[in-house]
């Protein structure tokens, strides 16, 4: 999952010249309390990516159905590379054709403790967690709360795609009340929806070419 340079897949697979999404720098220093962000992603199939801050960088996984708050649900993800801190405020359109081609929108943010631990109780990093194919946390964010686990049940080794689950602890901020229909979902940053969004951005394409 990780690489000698953090950012290197993420600028591999990316056109900056085509695509308004942060190029970054390589890391960040840390901030008071580690960020996470969930997007949705209007993609070539609808996802939505989960994406916690560590070591100066976004973990990310794509998640099909979203997180969820009720216990029961154990959402497929699957990692995807590394992505900068400052892709934590990117909402806009991915050009078609480019990689990851569709509309963006942040659908959760906030910040979150790091709750990995030993065997005898010992904090370990949430890379380490994640390299170790467990981590656990607990989300202080604007529409997810509470404790939450990434835990891995498929490796690379075992001849397909890396896989995982994410699941939401039993406490007191869990629910019945799943993930939201993401064509109906608001941003968190700026209450818009993934088709106004979009039409924003047709619109402004279209403002661009008048002469």
């Amino acid at each position: 999952m990780t690489a000698k340079k953090p950012l290197a897949r993420y600028h591999q697979r990316r056109d900056f010249s085509k695509t308004a999404e942060p190029e970054g720098r390589d890391s960040q220093p840390p901030g008071e309390a580690p960020s996470f962000v969930v997007q949705i992603h209007d993609a070539r199939s609808m996802h939505f990516d989960f994406r916690l801050e560590a070591d100066g960088v976004l973990k990310s996984f794509a998640v099909p159905k979203g997180p969820s708050k009720d216990p029961h649900d154990k959402r497929f993800a699957t990692p995807t590379e590394d992505h900068p801190l400052d892709y934590r405020a990117f909402e806009g359109v991915i050009p078609r054709g480019e990689y990851g081609g569709g509309t963006v929108i942040v659908w959760d943010e906030g910040t979150y403790r790091n709750l990995s631990s030993s065997r005898d109780g010992e904090e370990i990093p949430l890379t380490q967690a994640l390299e170790a194919g467990h981590a656990s946390f607990r989300l202080h964010g604007r529409k997810l709360h509470g404790d939450y686990s990434l835990t891995r049940f498929r490796t690379d080794e075992d001849g397909d795609r890396e896989a995982w689950l994410l699941v939401k602890h039993a406490d007191e901020h869990a629910s019945a009340g799943g993930t939201p229909n993401p064509r109906r979902a608001r941003s968190a940053r700026t209450g818009r929806t993934l088709g106004q969004v979009e039409a924003e951005a047709a619109d402004g394409e279209a403002r661009s070419d008048v002469p």
